[in-house]
């Protein structure tokens, strides 16, 4: 279990994020037109997980923007933003910001995401949605960068998940 903080207060996680060197858990995440989308749809890319506990926050929202904003330069790799919020919300909020370099996938359905990858709150306020964290997996699914952003209400560190693209 991992302890981050909201705002100070301490709060934890499920488990702790898949590690450096490991292979990338599997996944099955609902898209904005309510399909699913697996990690073997992405297998041969390099893959940012942007995970957030919901877009409707100030925080959330400007990761999706960054990472929107440094996606569109980047070859062969694709930027994953996911939350439990429902797709019909994803959708509504790219549509307004014109993000268009990033997929929102959702976790609404079962939270297996969640759970799988350790960062599910397990107690706190935010119970049971995603702790923030990034997540860089390689061409072949290898876990090369993660951050679990210790302080809910911060942003990640966007140049070291990028720095890890360039160098995974």
């Amino acid at each position: 279990m991992a302890t981050v903080t909201l705002k100070g207060s301490p709060i934890h996680t499920l488990g702790e994020l898949p590690v450096k060197g490991g292979a990338a858990p599997e996944f099955n995440l609902t898209k904005s037109d309510l399909s699913t989308a697996t990690l073997a749809d992405y297998k041969g890319k390099k893959v940012v997980l942007n995970i957030f506990p919901s877009i409707d926050t100030g925080t959330c929202a400007q990761s999706v923007r960054q990472f929107n904003k440094d996606a569109a330069g980047l070859e062969n790799t694709v930027v994953l933003c996911i939350s439990k919020d429902l797709p019909f919300a994803q959708a509504r909020f790219c549509g307004a910001e014109g993000i268009e370099n990033v997929e929102m996938l959702s976790d609404f359905r079962d939270g297996n995401f969640g759970e799988s990858y350790g960062l599910s709150f397990s107690d706190g306020p935010l119970m049971p949605l995603h702790s923030r964290a990034v997540v860089v997996l390689n061409e072949t699914g290898e876990v090369v960068y993660n951050e679990q952003v210790p302080e809910i209400v911060d942003e990640p560190n966007y140049a070291g998940a990028l720095e890890a693209l360039a160098n995974g």
